[in-house]
């Protein structure tokens, strides 16, 4: 099959004049501000357009910490109408970057709860901006020259990443997907690593950490566009202090063994490629009957004098939980779109990515299953970023201190806790057979087939 591949990239970094609010790291007050118009690198929505036999795919990534779901469900539709494709043809990504701009309706106790109205209106008209620009990304890459491109696949390694969480599973595989000139060099390079963007820490400069600095290390050296896609990075940060050498060390790592691997070609993919998409219902661990609702008031109200020290946004999180009690908005399972895009060859390569911060556990799994790395690159953070997506070892028994990742705390394992706290969800998620973990990979494998 005949393959071409036309690029696009556009700046999407703010100045402290359109949105100084900063998303990532939580403080008291629910705010956290740049201090400077100008970044430390630039913030930029990546699109890439292959075109198989005509028919066009988008692969599109932005520097932020996640894709709302409202954000997402109005830029999708917009998409939608741009070509002749269907929705499962588009994929897009947040990089997870800790030191992007505040968004509108994600992660709220940490951001919007602390802020006045001007603040949430700069946020708005920020937001509004984003999507616009996204796109627009979109839209140039649709329409630029397209170039003839042979695919090729290969995995490399990486091993900075560690487990945060002390399970046995620490990320090393780099998917690297090479869009090839005639000439064997890459047009473009679509690649991949599970860690979590935080090797810089909490700066008040924008940045896109060590995806970013990746992406510029290759496209500084070569002919080549770049685009990152976030692996299964919800248990995994990087090795060492955070800091911006920390950032740059891991970029630099990270992009040469890229760019050293696009020099060479990997394993042929013919086509075509199938693409599947589905939104799916993660069970969330509630009973909604009036008197568990009762008692689940009962424990939020025994959080607002905050007894056990938790961070404010607890008390936020407890305080908005009770208001949905009382006007009867509850909900019991949280929606995750999942994709799978297929691309044909000798061996295929199944590319599977689900909304939310997925854990390693879960990569694991899948590379076991079908066929190793070099069968399937797997991640999350995709379209919407809903919140974290633990297996079961996040809960009890297998922990018993509480989990962040898993979204409970030992002062009440019953209700939210964790990063559900900052996602803003009434419960965690249900463990055991008709849990999160079952229901995900049930779902998942029925799409890769």
């Amino acid at each position: 099959m005949a393959f071409t591949v036309a690029t696009a990239k556009v700046n999407i970094t703010p100045t402290l004049s359109s949105n100084p609010y900063m998303a990532g790291y939580g403080t008291d007050d629910g705010g956290r501000l740049a201090t400077s118009s100008t970044p430390y690198e630039p913030l930029w929505a990546r699109a890439v357009v292959i075109r198989v036999n005509g028919s066009p795919h988008l692969i599109l990534s932005v520097d932020i910490l996640a894709i709302p779901r409202s954000m997402h469900q109005r830029i999708r539709a917009r998409l939608v109408a741009l070509a002749s494709w269907a929705t499962s043809d588009i994929l897009l990504q947040a990089t997870h970057t800790h030191n992007g701009p505040t968004l509108i309706d994600t992660l709220e106790p940490f951001c919007s709860y602390g802020l006045g109205t001007s603040d949430m209106d700069q946020i708005r008209s920020y937001s509004s901006w984003l999507e616009d620009r996204i796109v627009q990304a979109a839209q140039s890459a649709l329409s630029a020259a397209q170039t003839d491109v042979a695919l090729d696949y290969q995995v490399i390694q990486q091993n900075w990443s560690v487990n945060r969480a002390g399970l046995p599973y620490a990320e090393t595989d780099v998917p690297v997907l090479a869009c090839r000139r005639s000439d064997g060099t890459a047009a473009a390079v679509i690649f991949g690593y599970g860690s979590h963007p935080v090797a810089a820490g909490d700066r008040s400069l924008f940045d896109g950490d060590y995806p970013a600095g990746a992406c510029n290390y290759i496209e500084n050296r070569s002919n080549t566009f770049a685009l990152f896609l976030i692996g299964p990075a919800g248990d995994q940060n990087p090795a060492g202090s955070p800091s911006w050498p920390l950032r740059d060390q891991w970029g630099d790592s990270l992009g040469s063994a890229v760019l050293s691997a696009a020099q060479g070609a990997g394993r042929t993919l013919t086509g075509p490629i199938d693409t599947q998409y589905q939104e799916v219902s993660l069970p969330l661990d509630i009973d909604t009957s009036a008197g568990n609702l009762a008692a689940l008031r009962d424990a939020y109200a025994a959080r607002l004098p905050n007894p056990s020290g938790f961070p404010p946004y607890y008390v936020r999180h407890a305080q908005t939980m009770i208001a949905r009690i009382d006007s009867g908005n509850v909900a019991t399972s949280v929606p995750s779109p999942f994709q799978v895009w297929t691309i044909g060859g000798g061996t295929p390569l199944r590319m599977a990515f689900v909304g939310g911060e997925m854990v390693s556990g879960y990569a694991a799994y899948f590379r076991s299953t079908y066929g190793g790395s070099a069968g399937i690159w797997i991640g999350g953070y995709a379209n919407e970023s809903c919140c974290y997506i633990p297996t079961s070892e996040f809960f009890s028994p297998n922990m018993t201190a509480g989990s962040y990742e898993g979204a409970w705390d030992t002062d009440n394992p019953a209700i939210a806790g964790g990063s559900m706290t900052v996602y803003g969800h009434i419960a965690h998620f249900q463990a055991g057979t008709d849990g999160v973990e079952s229901t995900l990979i049930n779902a998942l494998t029925s799409m890769l087939g």
